[in-house]
Order: structure tokens, then C-alpha cells, then sequence
């Protein structure tokens, strides 16, 4: 067995359990802190338990995935909220030198945010002021980088006098000293891939746009990567949750001496080109950047290929996922998802190749159509990954990552379990039940899309309840039936929910009663 040490970038089970579900039942052990060590949303890690643990945990290892956000600040949204100084920072990040003293062959990844922008108003993963003034301090910046490409129109010039004389000095003075001290972080990390101390980096961006603080922030950093040349082995693009299992999947992949070759199809021809919500850029070029960072490589056809990745995406503009009862002409004529459907069903059955399903079509949540005509098509439970919530990015890493893990361990329990929790979370969850109790069931029992009765209240039983019947209803075949082992509320909002889940193959049973 192998030894990776996993920090995570915070407690939600897509960065704290994701990795360490794929890895279950391969010959790779993911070691990770308890989840006693790790923070509560806006609490931030306790840090120095988190690197006492970390040094323990070294010296046996073969490898460390870990986030520098967690390491410094305590996880994602402290990051967003931390009044460290440069110097405490790197005197923290320093401390990653003493990794490679004690095990001088361990082979470490890292991994550190480019701060996001929000583009509108809420402190729900902000500073306090974001409440009333988020939006204003997004435009502010968005508008004098596009003054500083020359771009700006005079509308948006008088936009930004009006905001200015609005907008508390002191507001934004804080905001833009904590994303400068970030930016340098970044920047001392790159210093580290250069030194060889950090194998391979990723610079995440979280919820980029194409202009902004986001994206000059963004391109400070990949000026200094530039001046350093550390390009190859240090990858900036969109995402961030998905971050640890890409890691995993490059980990793997590296240690086993393989580059798989991935071929994209996509469900409409002007998808690649689209750029989706979120995002800062055109679709195509996250998939490269995706498929890269997992440590494969692109293929150019269905021959060549070691595996498939279908992009269910969008034919024009990207929607929610929560406005699918009416979708556009893009969605219902700009791509074809019947022919998207034939060719998972060809690659599986004829070609014989590892075929997974990237749900990119809408932002947040997955596409209950092609659900369903994956079902009638009895692909469900034969896919080499899917995945369909929250960005693009986040989609397309967990399932290139899935994807790889399967083409080496194939078709296992463990690999059917992760995949009937991904169609239960990201179809029934993200694209169904979580609009469905917002609009309904929290107005009448006193809640709010950011404030529930706590992690395992009354609105994660209803949404359990709702879960079970959109799993009756959409997912279970004669074969296989998923069943909820838990379901709570991570940050007792509405936005993400935490699963276990398990599923059950009739048929084995049924050859097990005969035995």
C-alpha cells in the first residue's frame, strides 16, 4: 500500500471525503486529519495542530497532497477573512521545507486560491461588509481593469465615480490588502516549485470572471510563474473543490508510470466554445487544462483513447440548473443529446473503452433529461465517472478523476458507490430537491437559502425524504438501488449537502442466497 497524506481545503465532504472515497479499495491509502482539526465554515483549522499532525505523518509517506490554504489560514472561506501579514505567511508556508528534511523522496503537490470576487452582496463566505457593499467593491474593480485595458465604456467610467464616492475607503482598503497579501503567497509558493521543495503546484481560480480583481490578481501570479519558469509544473484555471481529487488522479498516475489519453465529445458543436458561468474562460480550454492537470493527456480520437469523456454541454449560454423546466433554444436545438446518448452507449458496449459523463450542460446542477435517457438506456451504473454540480470545473475534475481511477481498478463496489452519490447530490440534490425545499418547505418552517435549523435538522430529514423518492423514481433499475446512509447539512445553508450512500446489486445478492 501507498501512503498520501491529504490536507483538505475545508470540512465539506466534497474537499474532506471526495479523494479519499475514490481511493477506497486501491492500493492507495489516503491518510487525512480528523475532522476535529479542521475548521467550521468561518472558523478557521486550528493551524498548528494541523502542521504538528502533518510532520508526524511524513515520514512513512510516499506522498502529500495538501492545501496551502488550510496549512495558513485555516481553510477556504478564512482565507477570504484572515489578517495575517506577509511575514506570518511565509513563515507558515516555510514550514513546508521541513516536509522534504524528513522524507527527501516524498512527492508533494500543493495547491493555493486565487481569492474570488463575488459579483453581487452577501457575507454568507465574505467579510462582513460584502453584506452591503459586495457587489459595489466587484464592480469597482472590474471597471478599472477594464479602464487599464483601455476597454471601459463611459458608462461604466461614471459607474465607477458613483461607487467611489459611495464606497468606505476603509472597506475596500481591507479587501484589497488581503487579496495583495494572497497574491504573494501564491507567488512564495511558486518560489517553492522552483526550488523543487513542491513537485507540482495548481493555482485554483474560484468563481472567476474574465475581468476584475480575480483576473488581475490571476495574472500577477502567472507573471511570476512566467519570470520564474516554472509553467510546466505550475497550472492556473478554473476550480477549486475538484482540486483534490485532480491531485489524486495525477498522484496516481505518476506513481504508476501511466499517462492516460482522454478524448472529449461533446453534445453540440459550439460547447467548447462557450465560456461558462463562473468561469474565465472558453469550455474547451478548462477540458485541456483539466485533463492535464490529472496527468493525462488529449487523445484525437475514440481509437486512440484509453478512455472517453462525453461533455454533455450547453448549445449556446449556460443557464442554472435550477431553470431546466424551461430551457432555451440553445439547450432544446443547439445540441443533441439523444445522439450524446448513443455514443456513451456505443463507446461502452462496441468500443469497449471506459466511457465517463461530464453534466456541464447547466451551472449548479446536473441535466435530469440526460439523466433520464441514460437510464433508458441502462448506462447508469456502466459509466467510468459522472459528475454534473456546482462549475464546470468542478464537473470535469471529479469526473476525469473518477474516470482514471476506474480504467485502473475497473467496475468495483467502491466505484459504483461514488458514482450512485454523485447522480443522488448532483441530479437529485443540486438539480431538484434543493430548489424544490427552498421554494416550498423553508418559507413555511421559518428558514432561508443561508439558514437552516442546524446540520441535522428538520431540513435534512425533508431533504433525505425528497432524496429517497428522486432516487425511486430517476435512478433505481431491477439491478442496482442506492440507499442514504446519512444526510445532514454541512453549513446548515441550502447550498451543498452531505451524503453517504451505498448501492445495492440485486443480482449478487441473489448469487449469494444460491451459495
Amino acid at each position: 500500500m501507498k501512503k498520501i497524506i491529504y490536507i483538505p481545503l475545508d470540512e465539506r465532504p466534497c474537499n474532506y471525503d471526495f479523494p479519499s472515497d475514490l481511493a477506497e479499495g486501491t492500493e492507495f491509502t489516503i491518510v487525512k486529519p480528523s475532522l476535529e482539526m479542521m475548521g467550521l465554515k468561518k472558523v478557521p483549522a486550528n493551524t498548528d495542530h494541523l502542521w504538528g499532525w502533518l510532520f508526524e505523518q511524513t515520514a512513512d509517506a510516499d506522498g502529500a497532497i495538501i492545501s496551502i490554504d488550510t496549512l495558513l489560514y485555516g481553510g477556504i472561506i478564512p482565507s477570504r477573512l484572515h489578517r495575517m501579514t506577509i511575514e506570518e505567511c511565509e513563515e507558515r508556508l516555510n514550514q513546508l521545507r521541513m516536509l522534504k528534511q524528513i522524507n527527501p523522496s516524498l512527492k508533494l503537490f500543493a495547491f493555493n486560491l486565487i481569492m474570488r470576487c463575488p459579483q453581487y452582496s452577501s457575507d454568507d463566505e465574505e467579510p462582513d461588509y460584502y453584506e452591503r457593499w459586495g457587489r459595489e467593491i466587484f464592480r469597482q474593480g472590474y471597471i478599472k481593469h477594464r479602464i487599464q485595458l483601455n476597454i471601459a465604456t463611459d458608462e461604466e467610467k461614471a459607474e465607477l465615480q458613483e461607487i467611489e464616492a459611495v464606497l468606505p475607503a476603509a472597506y475596500l482598503n481591507d479587501y484589497i490588502h488581503r487579496r495583495a497579501v494572497n497574491v504573494e503567497v501564491n507567488k512564495l509558493a511558486v518560489q517553492l516549485v522552483k526550488e523543487k521543495i513542491v513537485d507540482f503546484m495548481i493555482v485554483p481560480q474560484d468563481d472567476s470572471a474574465p475581468f476584475g480583481l480575480t483576473a488581475v490578481n490571476q495574472q500577477q501570479v502567472r507573471d511570476h510563474v512566467r519570470t520564474l519558469g516554472t509553467e510546466l509544473s505550475v497550472y492556473m484555471y478554473p476550480g477549486a473543490d475538484e482540486v483534490g481529487c485532480t491531485m489524486l488522479a495525477r498522484m496516481i498516475n505518476e506513481m504508476k508510470g501511466r499517462k492516460p489519453l482522454i478524448y472529449p465529445h461533446f453534445s453540440s458543436i459550439q460547447g467548447p466554445f462557450i465560456i461558462p458561468l463562473y468561469e474565465d474562460r472558453l469550455l474547451f480550454e478548462s477540458v485541456k487544462y483539466q485533463i492535464l492537470a490529472a496527468g493525462g493527456l488529449m487523445a484525437s480520437s475514440f481509437q486512440e483513447a484509453d478512455l472517453i469523456l462525453c461533455i454533455n454541454s450547453p448549445g449556446e449560454t449556460m443557464m442554472e440548473s435550477i431553470s431546466q423546466k424551461m430551457p432555451n433554444q440553445g439547450y432544446q436545438i443547439v445540441r443533441n443529446i439523444v445522439e450524446f446518448t448513443e455514443i456513451a452507449d456505443y463507446v461502452i458496449h462496441h468500443v469497449n473503452k471506459p466511457c465517463a459523463v461530464a453534466d456541464v450542460a447547466f451551472a449548479n446542477g446536473a441535466d435530469l433529461t440526460l439523466l433520464r435517457l441514460l437510464k433508458e438506456k441502462k448506462l447508469l451504473f456502466k459509466l467510468a465517472g459522472y459528475a454534473g454540480w456546482n462549475t464546470s470545473s468542478n464537473t470535469l475534475g471529479t469526473a476525469i478523476a473518477q474516470a482514471i481511477v476506474y480504467q485502473l481498478y475497473g467496475n468495483t463496489v467502491n466505484h459504483r458507490n461514488f458514482l450512485g452519490l454523485r447522480m443522488v447530490e448532483d441530479a437529485g440534490y443540486c438539480a431538484l430537491v434543493r430548489g424544490s425545499v427552498c421554494e416550498y418547505d423553508l418559507p413555511q418552517m421559518g428558514y432561508n437559502y443561508f439558514s437552516v435549523d442546524g446540520q441535522r435538522g428538520e431540513v435534512a430529514r425533508l431533504v433525505k425524504m425528497k432524496l429517497q423518492q428522486f432516487i425511486e423514481s430517476n435512478l433505481n433499475d431491477d439491478q442496482y438501488q442506492i440507499v442514504i446512509d446519512d444526510c445532514y447539512m454541512p453549513w446548515s445553508r441550502m447550498f451543498e449537502v452531505g451524503l453517504k450512500t451505498h448501492v445495492i446489486e440485486h443480482q449478487n445478492e441473489r448469487l449469494q442466497a444460491r451459495h
